[in-house]
């Protein structure tokens, strides 16, 4: 069984940094691209950054492109997000997704919260 499990969210001042960790288990992990996406309260579900499989390809969304930083460790079957520079605009439940043709997988999500 397919487990994702994201760590590292919590409550930041405005312009801190938190760094997102996502642990997989039960796959393949190098077979997945891993994808970062956010729900923030009344919006909808944003992607905002993803890694190929080997870690070479890497895509952001406008909005946090130059802020945060998608990186993985196949060796380890983690996935991270570093997130800078944080604003208020950032608060919101992260969710990790594992995915392959036909197939995906998704954490339970880790709250960010950024507030002064």
């Amino acid at each position: 069984q397919v487990q994702l499990v994201e760590s590292g969210g919590g409550y930041v001042q405005p312009g801190g940094s938190l760094r997102l960790s996502c642990a997989a288990s039960g796959c393949t992990f190098g077979d997945f691209a891993m994808t970062w996406y956010r729900r923030a309260p009344g919006k909808k579900r944003e992607l905002v950054a993803s890694v190929g499989t080997t870690g070479d390809n890497t895509d952001y969304a406008d909005s946090v492109k130059g802020q945060f930083t998608i990186s993985r460790d196949n060796a380890k079957n983690t996935v991270a997000l570093q997130m800078n520079s944080l604003n208020p605009e950032d608060t919101a439940v992260y969710y990790c997704n594992a995915w392959q043709t036909q197939t995906d997988y998704w954490g339970q999500g880790t709250q960010v919260t950024v507030s002064s």
